[in-house]
């Protein structure tokens, strides 16, 4: 009764701790992700940032739950049955022990090749969560081109290079399970030699003997116990590895320091010789030299042809990068010393192609909206109104509490447009950035989006990132980017 109430307390109480473990690496790891500078998100997939939340965290919860569970109940078991074993045969004992050296020093050697081995195959399976993630959010493509076929092939080419690494690990382990058991059975051998020769000899009786065998019996599968726990603890130690270079890592544009005014901006915003080049393309600039005032309560509209930077002029504003060269800033304060979080609460902004999030229309317009700030009801109707967004949801059954899908999948272009116009406006921000922001309306709308625009930009300044000649004819002054500059 003990014993199996024991066993119960173990698995309960471990298990427990198993799911807190999760829960919290998985907590510090997503907000460890969301803190990090956009750059290096350019350099990640979504699919392996989700496979590192998911299988990683499992695995070092596991490891550190209940296979530390079994671990301990080896261990406690091979130390009673070692003491017996000593307590009833000091000599056959002491043979068993010539053969310690040898297991620790295999158990070294396979330790840190199954953690090398388990990081390599958790970063392959990271790697084919990328693509995964990739081909079902671009399965329109897919279908598209017919690709379907190419596409499986691929995973599963990608699935045979994981399979390649798991037969490694495998083979690793019967390798290090099966020296371990030859290295047993040499020691049975041994001791019922020499165990043989001392009851010959009346050093030792026949129940003696098999007593210490019962209790080296008791002990070998204590230790195949023991090897299992060590075998799962080192893979533990590998899918840690990767979480812990993202809890480690040092987001280069962190968005709890710089100073943070106490007045909201005027909005004179300037570059001054500007250099950059995306962290995923250090080789190539896309601003060289670059210089530019935005005057205060001014519409600026940058023109150039595609790929000469004209959205890159909107992510440094947003101070989503940092100019390697040269200095951006707002009212004359160089934005590296200015609060990220300040900065972006004060700057309103329509990308191209607007990304809106799986809820509903208006839970994505109130999205825009400070932290910590709850627009009014009215405030709310209006920027609809402004945005030209309840021109289709009064036809919606349920207006605004409409869900939009996956991103804003249910919505048209034009319609996700305006919906992401009025998430750029709740803010009341005094600036605005418009990346062609009327790009995917038909005349009509953009006819009525352009005059609330036109109305919603007095006072404020105004980058507007243009392509065609109905979005800069009301601009005070016109800048043509050309060759980064």
């Amino acid at each position: 009764v003990l014993g199996g109430f024991a066993n119960f307390a173990r698995v309960h109480l471990f298990g427990n701790a198993a799911l807190r473990i999760v829960r919290s690496l998985r907590s510090r790891l997503y907000r460890s992700m969301l803190m990090q500078e956009v750059g290096w998100f350019d350099t990640k997939g979504s699919g392996e940032l989700i496979n590192r939340l998911s299988n990683d965290t499992l695995m070092v919860g596991t490891s550190l739950s209940q296979n530390v569970s079994d671990g301990l109940r080896s261990v406690a078991m091979i130390g009673v049955g070692t003491g017996m074993m000593i307590y009833t045969s000091p000599q056959l004992a002491a043979v068993s022990a010539l053969v310690v050296p040898a297991m620790a020093g295999m158990a070294i050697v396979y330790g840190r090749y199954v953690r090398r081995i388990t990081k390599v195959e958790l970063d392959k399976y990271a790697e084919i969560m990328k693509f995964a993630e990739e081909r079902f959010g671009n399965v329109k493509t897919v279908k598209t081109f017919c690709r379907e076929q190419q596409e499986v092939a691929a995973f599963d080419g990608k699935l045979d290079e994981a399979l390649q690494i798991g037969y490694k690990e495998t083979r690793a382990r019967a390798i290090f399970f099966g020296l371990t058991g030859f290295c047993g059975n040499f020691i049975i051998i041994s001791v019922l030699y020499y165990g043989g020769t001392l009851v010959l000899q009346d050093s030792l009786t026949i129940g003696a003997l098999t007593a210490f065998m019962l209790y080296a019996g008791y002990v070998a599968i204590s230790m195949n116990g023991l090897s299992n726990f060590y075998s799962q603890l080192n893979k533990g130690i590998g899918a840690s590895e990767r979480i812990w270079e993202i809890l480690d890592r040092e987001c280069s544009i962190p968005i709890d320091k710089g100073v943070v005014p106490m007045d909201k901006p005027v909005g004179e915003v300037g570059f001054q010789n500007v250099f950059f080049s995306f962290p995923t393309r250090p080789e190539s600039a896309v601003l060289t030299d670059f210089s530019l005032n935005l005057i205060p309560g001014t519409t600026t509209a940058v023109v150039g042809r595609s790929g000469s930077g004209k959205t890159t002029i909107a992510l440094l504003m947003l101070r989503l990068y940092d100019p390697q060269g040269g200095k951006v800033h707002l009212d004359g304060i160089d934005l590296r010393t200015v609060n990220p979080q300040w900065l972006r609460n004060n700057i309103g902004a329509v990308s191209q192609e607007p990304v809106l999030f799986s809820c509903s229309i208006r839970e994505n317009i109130l999205y825009g909206a400070n932290p910590g700030e709850t627009p009014s009801p009215e405030r709310l109707q209006q920027v609809v109104e402004d945005a030209n967004v309840s021109q289709f949801t009064d036809q919606l059954p349920d207006g605004l509490d409409t869900l939009v899908g996956q991103r804003g999948m249910m919505l048209s272009g034009g319609q996700k447009q305006r919906v992401a116009i009025a998430r750029a406006l709740i803010k009341n921000p005094a600036i605005l950035i418009l990346d062609e922001a009327t790009s995917a309306l038909d005349a009509v709308s953009e006819n009525l989006v352009q005059n609330a625009l036109d109305n919603l930009i007095q006072g404020r300044t105004v980058l507007t990132i243009a392509h065609r000649l109905s979005t800069i004819r009301n601009a005070d002054q016109i800048a043509v980017l050309s060759d980064g500059k």
